[in-house]
């Protein structure tokens, strides 16, 4: 099985890193892994992945201060996970360009899609970063600037929702979700964002349903 592209993990929470790492290689992606700043910086230089996860605060170097060397020497596209949700935070990752935000408590299941969809935006789309990323997560909202932005990141979310359930490539996720349209006379947008709540409501404790 060929590997879905490089992602660079950064947690300074060995527990949190492993579980990261060991989902994220078992979803198929070749995964590099790093418990803080300074060595996520190196292994950035030397494996040049296509995307990295980057936890917020960690002693040393923050997530921001790799995020930006990643932006600003390497053109790396990056995306968030942290349990920080204030307004100064969501500000900063807005100025970074973070392609995504994942607003811990969060668990592989729901990260997975989330990185694939970033996977799928970065080869859609040259530019990767965006200066509005969605936030997805506990009491989360999408953080975008027009109805526009919401809607492709809906349906780069729902690509990578099936390209992980089913396994399937890119164009096949792609065909898979456009086929779902044709069969309800929906558009594109409105499958794709009801495909994103079915996957959100099925991962909530059932106390919460």
């Amino acid at each position: 099985m060929s590997s879905k592209g490089k992602i660079l993990v950064v947690d300074d929470d060995r527990l949190v890193l492993a579980t990261l790492t060991y989902g994220l290689a078992q979803a198929g992606f070749e995964v590099i892994d790093a418990d803080n700043g300074d060595d996520a910086i190196l292994l950035a230089r030397e494996h040049r992945p296509e995307l990295a996860l980057l936890d917020i605060r960690m002693e040393g170097m923050s997530g921001f201060d790799v995020a930006a060397y990643l932006r600003e020497y390497l053109q790396i596209p990056f995306m968030f996970l942290s349990a920080f949700a204030d307004d100064e935070t969501v500000a900063k990752v807005k100025e970074l360009g973070a392609v995504a935000y994942l607003v811990k408590p969060l668990d592989i299941h729901q990260i997975v899609p989330a990185v694939e969809a970033a996977f799928a935006k970065r080869g859609s789309s040259p530019t990767a970063s965006i200066a509005t990323p969605p936030m997805i997560g506990t009491a989360a909202a999408t953080i975008a600037t027009s109805p526009a932005d919401v809607l492709d990141q809906v349906s780069a979310m729902a690509v990578g929702i099936l390209m992980h359930r089913y396994s399937l490539s890119r164009l096949q996720a792609l065909s898979r979700l456009q086929a779902l349209c044709e069969n309800e006379s929906r558009s594109l947008d409105d499958s794709a964002r009801r495909l994103v709540e079915a996957t959100e409501l099925l991962a909530l404790p059932a106390s919460l349903k």
